[in-house]
């Protein structure tokens, strides 16, 4: 049996855009209440189950998280450049079209890599060409801000899933809160985004369990020592996706000359969820056959069309979005990782805390109330 994405159930793809429909003082799929203005915090890669573990280390923000409600899902694949995309258009990757951390770009037969690869034959605005709710927010008469550090302000990722808004630069987390702060505090309606990286970063380099992922932890625990909504506004506080933290023992590191690479010609996605694209489609059959012989017991083998039947990426996916997806998708389901030989860096060898598949740990990602949105 395949995995199947959440259906019914409250995800990532619904929080912005409640927000933004709070603030029009219209019915919203989390039922949030009429608000001047609103704001979402996102902190990268802050899983539910990492959080709950560690609750002692963040009682303000655990307070904040209703008991009843406080877990939604995210998007899949569970990684950065899919699940902001998700977040800020309110659409699924099968849709917005940036369907991992790194996709097939077939026009350039290569690999793109999503968050930091945009460049002159790669333009943000044609790999996501739906409008951001950023970009509705505007037309609304509603002032759409982001609030992140300043090296995000030009990025092709940014004009990709935050086109639309006035950037605000803040350099360190409590600046960013005290912005948000400050910014919902005005008179005039205001969606405001904020972007906390600093959680996953720790997470990658040291596992969720370390004392420099806790101490990140604490630092935006400190942040929400004064109210985040003031009155007549509202905030909500989640994650793009959890993390699961990979033992040394299951970084697999397939060799340059194993017949795993036979027929593949690019290798896209990431260490959890990888997109094989074949050198030609007779190939296919066989990279499947062969990955699910030896990685069928750890991992979901499937071909794309398998995946996009699933609902994987959501629901009818386009021609052009298709052929960003591989060929064969290797989805772990166990606490596995796979690293190519011949492009795999000292530093992602060292890698800990990973996600981008279907568990629990990647999927299930925590929902804060502030404010208006108080916890229930």
């Amino acid at each position: 049996m395949l995995p199947a994405p959440p259906g019914s159930t409250r995800t990532l793809g619904d929080v912005l855009s409640s927000a933004l429909s709070a603030i029009r003082g219209e019915v919203n799929p989390l039922a949030l209440p009429a608000t001047r203005s609103a704001a979402v915090v996102l902190v990268d890669g802050l899983g539910a189950h990492p959080l709950a573990a560690h609750r002692g280390h963040a009682r303000r923000l655990t307070a904040a998280i209703p008991k009843r409600g406080g877990t939604i899902h995210s998007a899949f694949p569970t990684t950065t450049a899919a699940a902001l995309a998700t977040l800020t258009t309110g659409r699924p990757a099968g849709e917005h079209g940036l369907v991992g951390y790194s996709a097939h770009d077939a026009d350039g037969d290569r690999v793109l890599n999503l968050l930091t690869g945009w460049d002159s034959s790669a333009h943000p605005e044609a790999w996501q060409r739906h409008e951001t709710l950023f970009e509705r927010a505007a037309t609304q008469g509603i002032e759409p801000i982001v609030v992140a550090a300043r090296r995000y302000a030009d990025s092709g990722f940014t004009r990709a899933v935050l086109r639309g808004a006035r950037f605000v630069a803040a350099e360190s987390i409590a600046d960013r809160m005290a912005r948000t702060r400050e910014l919902l505090a005005g008179s005039e309606p205001r969606l405001i985004y904020t972007y906390v990286p600093e959680l996953d970063k720790a997470g990658h380099a040291t596992g969720t369990a370390s004392a420099r992922w806790l101490h990140r932890l604490e630092e935006l625990d400190a942040a929400l020592a004064q109210p985040l909504a003031p009155a007549g506004t509202g905030a909500l506080l989640t994650a793009d996706h959890g993390m699961l933290d990979i033992a040394p023992h299951a970084r697999r590191v397939i060799g340059a000359d194993d017949e795993l690479w036979r027929g593949v010609r690019h290798v896209a996605g990431e260490p959890r969820c990888l997109h094989l694209v074949a050198d030609d489609p007779a190939e296919v059959a066989g990279i499947l056959a062969r990955w699910t012989a030896r990685e069928g017991a750890r991992s979901w083998v499937v071909t794309r069309d398998e995946a996009i039947d699933a609902g994987w990426f959501g629901g009818p996916v386009e021609p052009a979005i298709a052929s960003r997806i591989g060929d064969v998708i290797v989805a772990a389901r166990a606490a596995v990782v796979y690293y190519d030989e011949r492009t795999a860096t000292d530093r992602s060898l060292a890698m800990v805390g990973q996600h981008g598949s279907f568990s629990d740990a990647e999927t299930r990602i925590p929902l804060a109330r502030f404010g208006a949105f108080g916890a229930a």
